[in-house]
């Protein structure tokens, strides 16, 4: 619902697509700044714990914004903190979340948990929550908040149910975060696979934030598609439903063709999107392409994720994984920003036709990994 619900809103108060960027600038701001302190936190307190307390903040966060949007008195300025907020939130949350499931399952289910994890997530942020978020912003715009944050605190309700004890063993003398930290990103940077798909997912989401920080310009009418807010979700679900195929296929896939081919051929169906958004005004290729893309993005995120887990010792597994998500997500600020710019010079759809091409230069460094690494890699063997 938040994720209709703030373009909607920015385009209500600007046109401009330097300024409409600037709110995923915001949102992924922090994996640049806080993401490797979130790490290190991961490995020191209770995960479940971090996630309830982060959960009930940003549920307040939201309800307090929407009182602000049904005042008329929400600004650009105020948008922007908000989604700087929830963005410092999701470092917190999401370092947890990814550090917490090899203490949930065994080593041997960690694909098929991480793919109904992704199944459960996508279901109800991207196919029910798109649709939701644009009816009810149809109606009244700070509702669609006001429900986002409802939704957050029923999150932190439902993470009670979770039984056990979450915090890494730790052994020795106390340290300073600002070691743990370290620690983190030596063990991150000295294994040769890790490092490689860091960097590479880095590369990508920088183009698909230069890209998609401008989609609901080229979307909602006046935009070349003329979608309304409605339709806007609506197509939303077209990505939905592929990465919801992508959560089910990504096991049988990972087993039937290696975890090479999978990773190289997602790499290659991400661009999809890029290129029919370039080159087309039909909203049934966009969201057919959408949908592709979103299958392969999945496939991606279940397959390396879940080989993260497998390698990384767990009192380390906050540190690493925060360290990958900043090379990962930290280039998705300076994505937006630079289709921001790009779109105010070259136009938006010329932003798409250039994340396209960049996409498919990207398989060139996927081809570099290889099974064999991989399998050495969870063998203990970080080359």
């Amino acid at each position: 619902m938040f994720q209709v619900a703030v373009p909607l809103l920015a385009v209500r108060l600007t046109r401009s697509a330097s300024a409409v960027a600037l709110v995923a600038v915001a949102g992924r701001l922090p994996w640049l700044l806080f993401a490797l302190h979130a790490g290190a936190l991961a490995d020191r307190l209770d995960r479940r714990r971090t996630m309830i307390v982060v959960n009930a903040a940003r549920g307040a966060a939201l309800v307090g914004f929407a009182a602000l949007v049904e005042a008329d008195v929400a600004t650009l300025a105020w948008l922007y903190v908000l989604a700087f907020l929830l963005g410092v939130g999701e470092t917190l949350f999401d370092t947890s979340a990814q550090s917490i499931m090899p203490s949930v399952v065994r080593r041997d289910q960690l694909t098929r948990a991480n793919g109904r994890l992704y199944a459960a997530e996508l279901t109800t942020n991207q196919f029910i929550g798109p649709p939701l978020g644009g009816a009810i912003a149809g109606v009244a715009l700070a509702w669609a908040f006001a429900g986002s944050g409802a939704a957050y605190v029923l999150a932190a309700v439902a993470l009670l149910a979770v039984r056990g004890r979450f915090r890494a063993e730790r052994h020795g003398p106390p340290t300073r975060l600002r070691s743990d930290i370290a620690e983190g990103l030596r063990y991150l940077w000295g294994h040769g696979l890790l490092r490689r798909l860091a960097l590479l997912v880095g590369a990508m989401n920088l183009v698909a934030s230069a890209a998609f920080a401008l989609f609901v310009l080229f979307a909602v009418e006046p935009g070349p598609l003329g979608l309304s807010e409605l339709g806007f979700g609506v197509l939303l679900t077209a990505g939905a439903i592929g990465s919801l195929a992508g959560t089910v296929l990504a096991p049988r896939v990972e087993q039937r063709a290696g975890r090479r081919r999978v990773l190289v051929g997602a790499v290659a169906l991400m661009g999809l999107p890029f290129l029919a958004v370039a080159t087309t005004t039909s909203v049934v290729l966009v969201g057919a392409t959408a949908a592709i893309g979103g299958a392969a993005s999945v496939t991606w995120n279940v397959v390396t994720v879940s080989l993260r887990q497998r390698i990384v010792p767990d009192r380390l597994l906050g540190r690493v994984n925060s360290g990958y998500r900043l090379l990962a997500w930290g280039t998705m600020p300076l994505g937006a920003a630079l289709g921001g710019l790009a779109g105010e010079v070259l136009g938006v759809r010329t932003v798409f036709g250039l994340a396209a091409a960049a996409s498919v230069a990207l398989v060139w460094p996927a081809l570099a990994i290889t099974d064999a690494a991989i399998d050495a890699a969870e063998g203990g063997d970080g080359a």
